[in-house]
Parts: C-alpha cells; sequence; structure tokens
C-alpha cells in the first residue's frame, strides 16, 4: 500500500514536470464590430438626410442654410440691430420648443440660462447658438448625431432621433462685462 502512495506521488511529479507547450494563436476578426456599428451608423445617416431634404423641398417658403457643422436652419426673425454673437464664456438667455421631425412636441418652450461652452447642452444646440444673435429666432434641424445620438436624453427623447428646434436667443452678457 505505501509503495502504491509512491508510485502515484511520482507519477503526478512526473506529470507536473512536464514542459510547457506554446499555444496556438487564435484568428481574431477585430475591428469587424466598429465596421458593422460605422456601416449602420452611415445608413441610419443616409436615411435621415433623406427625410430632413424631404421637409426642406416640401417647405420651399423657408430658406433654409445648411450650416458647417451639419445641421440646417432657417430664421423665423432676424434681428438686424445686434452683431454680437455668443463667445466662450459668455451667460446667454434664450427660449426653445423641442418636437421630432413629425412636429410631434416633445418639450414645450422652456427659458434657460446657460454659459456658452462651459456647461452641457448638446452639441447641435450648442454650435446653432453660436450662430445667433440677441432677438434672432431660428428654426433648426438636427440630425439624430447632432442631437442627442444613440442614448437619447434618457428622458422623453429616444436613441437616434432627429429633431427641430425652435430657438430664440433672448440677451448675451459678455464674460468681459
Amino acid at each position: 500500500m505505501k509503495h502504491l502512495l509512491y508510485i502515484l506521488i511520482a507519477a503526478f511529479l512526473l506529470m507536473g514536470c512536464k514542459s510547457p507547450e506554446a499555444r496556438m494563436p487564435e484568428t481574431v476578426q477585430s475591428g469587424s464590430f466598429l465596421k458593422e456599428s460605422a456601416e449602420r451608423n452611415k445608413k441610419l445617416n443616409e436615411k435621415e438626410q433623406e427625410i430632413i431634404q424631404d421637409i426642406i423641398k416640401n417647405n420651399p417658403d423657408k430658406d433654409y442654410i445648411a450650416s458647417e457643422s451639419g445641421f440646417w436652419y432657417y430664421y423665423n426673425t432676424k434681428a438686424e440691430k445686434d452683431t454680437i454673437q455668443p463667445d466662450f464664456g459668455d451667460i446667454i438667455n434664450f427660449e426653445y420648443n423641442v418636437s421630432d421631425l413629425s412636429g410631434n412636441e416633445i418639450y414645450s418652450t422652456a427659458e434657460r440660462t446657460y454659459v456658452m461652452d462651459k456647461q452641457e447642452l448638446f452639441t447641435g444646440l450648442r454650435e446653432g447658438l453660436k450662430l445667433m444673435t440677441t432677438g434672432d429666432e431660428i428654426t433648426f434641424i438636427f440630425p439624430s448625431q447632432k442631437a442627442y445620438g444613440y442614448y437619447g436624453d434618457e428622458n422623453r427623447i429616444g436613441t437616434n432621433v432627429p429633431l427641430i428646434c425652435e430657438v430664440t436667443l433672448n440677451t448675451i452678457t459678455q464674460e468681459n462685462d
């Protein structure tokens, strides 16, 4: 019995002393998720662009302007008297309505005070406010990637929802005032 125990211990020790074997590399297709995601986003963007272009085409009385940032807007009222546009750190007061592309209201008129580029605001609206002067009333059409994108606002705005925002810029208080 004692010899059997020694034999088993010796066998385990010999098996434990086996030299390590090299692992063979696995074939992994890296980047496939990113490629699929990029392709999905391109298709989503194309679909949104078609819908937005239809809205623009069906409203020939509006003089739509394509921004350099990838959204469209038109002036409801253009204030000619003021040429000061908000800059980094300026405190602005504005009112806005938010609706989807079908015109369904998501948020009704809300007044807000905002410190330019120092507080959180979705990308499109932040860029749109920089185009405005005091007294301007502008309607913006934001594709979803300029609005709340994939996550929505975690309240009323869902995933990948393009938005129409009617914005009135009430005041600009420059940072150095």
